[in-house]
């Protein structure tokens, strides 16, 4: 059971290991775009690549769709980025039960945006966690667990596509593991459980004010979507890429450029200067700062969110 991207590593890793799939799982069809095309998810179009029967219930609670699901008589269900919440009557199918693997080290970081809050929150690391789904969100045993390093300036977009990628060779080791009857269940400390609820498009506009390490945060979290933004002469422009230029300074107007290097303009913040690699203009491509600048000049002692 998976929807986007984030799932298509660990159903690869099922077809090239000969695992039978009974069946893929995944979201409905959705309109998308301005057009409101009619799209597949990512996992629908691999799943049709190899010819996997695939199923797509408005709801996975249905009774029809359960009883579907206890006729085929899977071993397990997988769950990676499916975008439902299982029913008990769904998870007492299988024999070996309902697994899901979730990008934080739990019980740090439940919920819907784990990556995002990770950067968002400056850590230093951050994981994948295989558990057994119960009906709480996100609060089932641990099973396997593994640490990964989150990168200086890494952004959610290339986070997500590391985690992405490690968790198919996670979800491999562990079938195995689970194959030979090792695994060893941890009860999640619920007093230690944090939460990473849904990123808000309230969230993305920069606050100057705050310190550079802050603001550099709120950039790489929200990179490549929604895109933090800031405002120059009432027109939105979203900012990337950023790299601290000075932690500590205090004689500063926040929001004021101060120079240009290489094409990379330094904003002053609250507490500190960064630089911005990359800017976008509102219905125009991302571009390098350089080449921003080129179209859209902005001077130094420009005031930015003014």
């Amino acid at each position: 059971m998976g929807t986007p991207e984030f799932a298509i590593p660990s159903l690869r890793s099922l077809i090239s290991e000969g695992h039978q799939i009974l069946a893929v799982v995944t979201q409905p069809d959705r309109p998308e775009g301005r057009g409101k095309k009619i799209t597949f998810s990512p996992v629908k179009k691999l799943a049709l690549e190899y010819n996997i029967l695939t199923l797509q219930p408005e709801k996975v609670s249905d009774t029809n769709f359960c009883s579907l699901i206890r006729d085929a008589a899977p071993d397990i269900i997988i769950v990676v980025a499916f975008g439902q919440i299982l029913s008990k009557e769904l998870l007492m199918i299988p024999k070996w039960g309902a697994i899901n693997i979730h990008a934080s080290l739990l019980p740090k970081y439940r919920g819907a945006a784990p990556i995002q809050r990770a950067i968002l929150n400056n850590e230093s690391f951050t994981g994948l966690t295989i558990l057994r789904i119960d009906e709480g969100l996100d609060a089932g045993p641990i099973l396997y667990q593994e640490s990964v390093q989150i990168k200086e300036n890494e952004t959610t977009g290339q986070l997500h596509d590391r985690l992405s990628g490690k968790a198919s060779g996670l979800l491999t080791r562990f079938l195995g593991i689970m194959y030979e009857g090792e695994v060893k269940e941890t009860i999640q400390d619920d007093a230690s459980a944090t939460y990473a609820p849904k990123i808000d498009k309230s969230m993305a506009m920069i606050e100057w004010n705050l310190d550079a390490q802050r603001i550099s945060s709120l950039i790489r979290a929200l990179d490549p979507s929604p895109g933090a933004y800031t405002t120059i002469r009432g027109i939105k422009i979203k900012m990337f890429s950023p790299g601290i230029l000075d932690k500590g300074r205090l004689d500063t107007v926040p929001g004021r450029i101060v120079r240009k290097r290489k094409g990379i303009f330094a904003v002053e913040t609250g507490k500190g200067i960064i630089e911005i690699g990359e800017a976008q203009c509102p219905g125009k491509k991302r571009l390098p700062s350089k080449d921003f600048l080129m179209g859209f000049p902005l001077p130094e002692g420009t005031i930015l969110g003014k």
